[in-house]
């Protein structure tokens, strides 16, 4: 059982979402669930591959070969995988995982999550994509997302297909409890 995280490049200016990452990476350690994300060592990338490393679990980074200097590819995981493109990257990314969470990040980040709940709302796959909503980070994201249901632009299931919570143990089971719209029912099951 794998979860893919989304996450920046960047620690960003609070160590609120360092700690967060590190927390997270850990409980899903704790939980037998392996992480894949973006293979660098630098920003909450770097945060959430060593927490889990440390604490005995498994860590695949994806990593395309144009990032790989720029990301500084983490040569300590338990298998990076280089990609030729952006485009492989998170098609890796969503073959190999069971479920997916964004945590605080820039536009890579929102990249990615917006384009596997999209292919979620188009039934390319049945899995749960998650945000780990720290110190408020996503709360304007949010609220935007809100305001395309409420003028047409997202029907209200797709919204409530992103799960958001500010505590790992409930995010999981939320995503544990997830039943897609689009693909019937979920048949692989989280721990």
């Amino acid at each position: 059982m794998r979860i893919a995280i989304y996450c920046g490049s960047s620690r960003g200016l609070d160590p609120v979402f360092q700690t967060a990452a590190a927390d997270l990476a850990r409980y899903l350690v704790g939980q037998g669930i392996g992480i894949v994300y973006g293979g660098g060592n630098v920003g909450i990338m770097g945060v959430i591959a060593d927490a889990a490393l440390a604490a005995g679990g498994e860590v695949i980074g994806v990593i395309p070969e144009s990032l790989l200097a720029k990301e500084l590819g983490h040569s300590g995981v338990t298998e990076l995988r280089v990609v030729r493109s952006m485009h492989e990257r998170k098609q890796m990314m969503v073959d190999l995982s069971d479920g997916f969470i964004a945590l605080p990040g820039g536009f890579g980040t929102l990249d990615e999550l917006f384009e596997t709940l999209t292919w979620l709302q188009l039934g390319f796959h049945g899995k749960p994509v998650g945000l780990l909503n720290v110190a408020g980070f996503f709360d304007h994201l949010l609220t935007f997302l809100d305001h395309m249901t409420s003028t047409g632009f997202l029907k209200p299931e797709h919204r409530a297909s992103l799960i958001m919570e500010t505590d790992p143990a409930r995010l999981l089971s939320a995503m544990q409890a997830f039943q897609p719209h689009t693909c019937g029912k979920w048949i692989k099951e989280l721990v």
